[in-house]
C-alpha cells in the first residue's frame, strides 16, 4: 500500500534532508585541511587519576563521519526510508557531525582537546537551561505559550542575589529566587487565564518588564551600596563521597554546585508528575482539550494556573543559578544571556517532553562549552564562530528544521466557559 505524503511533511523532508547533507559536505570539505592526527585528553591536569589520552587520525576519521552525515542526508532526501530508519538517520548524522567536528577540532591545534573539561562546562551551562525547559514544558502543556522564561530568569537571579546579600543565606536566595518566579508566572497566568491576552504578547512585555525592573532596582538601591546589596559569594561544587573518585565520570558527574544535583531530581520530579499522576493528567487534558475536560467537571483556569505557577518555581531556580549558583553578584549587563530563549528552543526541539527537553539543554550547553573549551586552542576558524553555534542552532530549532514537531493542541488558545 502506498503511503501518501502530505506537503506540509514533504517540505519538512527536504528542509532537513538538505540542512543534513549541507553540513556532511562542509564536513568532508573540512576532513582534507587536516595534516595531522588529533590528540583527545580524558584526564585535565587536576584530575586525581591520570587517563591515558587518545591519539585519533584527522583526516580519515572527519572523512568518514563526513560520508556517514551525507548518506543520512540523502537518505532523509529521499523519501525511501521507513519513519523509523529516518530517525536512525538523523541519530548517525548527528553522532556523525558531533565526532567528525570534535576531532577535526583537536587535530587543527597543537593542543589536546580536553574531554572531561568539555563535559563539566556542558553540565554548568546547561543546569539553569533544564530548569528553564521545566518552567516552559509545565506551562506549555497547559496549553500557555511560556516565552517569559527569559524574564523569569533575570529576576530570579536579582531576587537571589540581593537576598543573599542581606541574609548571607543560601537556602534564602534560593526561596526568594523561586518566589520571584512564581511571581512572574503569576502575571503571565494572570493576563492569559483572566483577561485573555495574547501569549506571546504579555510574554514580551514580561521579558522588557524584567529588564526593566531589575536594572532600575540595581541603579537605585544595589549600585548606591555595593558593599550591602551586593556581597555575593557562589555556591562551591559538592563533591559525592565516594563515587567522586571514579575515574573520568566521578569528577563530572559527582563534584558539581548544588543547583546541578537539584536540577537532575527536577527533571526525575516533572516527569513523574506529568506522566505519573492524576493533577498531570489534567494538566495534560487542559492543554489538549480544555473543554472537554471542562465537561467532565475540571477546573481548567485553575490547572492551567497551577502548571504555570510550579513552572516560575522552576524557572526561579534557574535564574539563581545565574548569581549565587555559579557567579556571584548581580551584575546589570543581562546576566541570563538569552538562555530564556534558548531553554524555550529546547522545549521545541524535545516536543515538550521533560526528558527530552533536559537532553537538548544538554546540547545546548555543549555548544556553548565549546566556545569556551576550544578558546586556547587557536583553532583556523573565529572563536566567535563557535560562540554563535548555540545561537544558530536556536534559530534552526525554532523554525522546525529538525524534525516536526507537534505543540499540545489549545496551546496558546484563549479558555473561555461556556456554561
Amino acid at each position: 500500500m502506498e503511503r501518501i505524503e502530505s506537503p506540509a511533511a514533504k517540505a519538512q523532508r527536504l528542509s532537513t534532508g538538505s540542512l543534513v547533507t549541507v553540513i556532511g559536505v562542509a564536513l568532508l570539505a573540512m576532513a582534507f585541511t587536516l595534516t595531522k592526527s588529533g590528540i583527545i585528553a580524558l584526564s585535565d591536569a587536576f584530575d586525581d587519576v591520570q587517563l591515558p589520552s587518545i591519539e585519533v587520525p584527522g583526516t580519515p576519521t572527519v572523512a568518514i563521519c563526513a560520508l556517514l552525515v551525507i548518506a543520512s542526508g540523502i537518505g532523509i532526501l529521499s523519501g525511501r526510508l521507513p519513519k523509523g530508519w529516518r530517525n536512525v538517520a538523523g541519530i548517525v548524522a548527528g553522532l556523525g557531525v558531533l565526532v567528525g567536528f570534535l576531532v577535526w577540532i583537536a587535530a587543527s591545534s597543537t593542543l589536546p582537546f580536553t574531554l572531561t573539561s568539555q563535559l563539566n562546562l556542558t553540565l554548568a551551562y546547561a543546569t539553569p537551561l533544564f530548569f528553564g525547559v521545566l518552567g516552559g514544558v509545565l506551562a506549555e502543556r497547559a496549553g500557555v505559550v511560556n516565552i517569559a522564561i527569559e524574564g523569569m530568569f533575570l529576576t530570579a537571579a536579582f531576587a537571589a542575589s540581593l537576598t543573599f546579600s542581606l541574609t548571607q543565606s543560601f537556602i534564602a536566595g534560593l526561596f526568594a529566587a523561586a518566589l520571584a518566579g512564581v511571581m512572574m508566572a503569576g502575571v503571565l497566568a494572570l493576563f492569559t487565564l483572566k483577561y485573555l491576552v495574547d501569549h506571546v504578547i504579555i510574554g514580551v512585555v514580561i521579558n522588557v518588564l524584567a529588564t526593566g525592573l531589575t536594572g532600575f532596582i540595581y541603579q537605585q538601591l544595589v549600585a548606591k551600596d555595593l558593599a550591602t546589596y551586593s556581597n555575593v559569594r557562589p555556591m562551591m561544587p559538592m563533591a559525592v563521597p565516594g563515587l567522586d573518585k571514579i575515574p573520568f565520570i566521578g569528577p563530572i558527574l559527582f563534584n558539581q554546585r548544588p543547583l546541578t544535583y537539584i536540577a537532575f531530581f527536577s527533571i526525575i520530579l516533572v516527569w513523574f508528575l506529568i506522566y505519573r499522576t492524576k493533577w498531570g493528567l489534567r494538566v495534560r487534558a487542559v492543554g489538549e482539550h480544555p473543554h472537554a475536560a471542562d465537561t467532565v467537571g475540571i477546573n481548567v483556569v485553575g490547572t492551567k494556573a497551577s502548571a504555570v505557577l510550579l513552572g516560575g518555581v522552576f524557572a526561579g531556580l534557574g535564574g539563581a543559578y545565574f548569581t549565587i549558583g555559579s557567579v556571584g553578584a548581580f551584575q546589570d549587563n543581562n546576566p541570563t544571556a538569552g538562555n530564556g530563549f534558548i531553554a524555550l528552543a529546547a522545549v521545541i526541539m524535545g516536543r515538550w517532553n521533560p526528558i527530552l527537553g533536559a537532553l537538548t539543554a544538554l546540547f545546548f550547553g555543549f555548544l556553548r562549552a565549546l566556545a569556551q573549551t576550544t578558546k586556547p586552542m587557536a583553532l583556523p576558524i573565529p572563536s566567535e564562530f563557535i560562540e554563535m553555534l548555540p545561537y544558530i542552532a536556536t534559530i534552526v530549532a525554532v523554525a522546525g528544521l529538525v524534525g516536526r514537531v507537534r505543540a499540545p493542541a489549545a496551546d496558546g488558545a484563549h479558555f473561555v466557559k461556556t456554561h
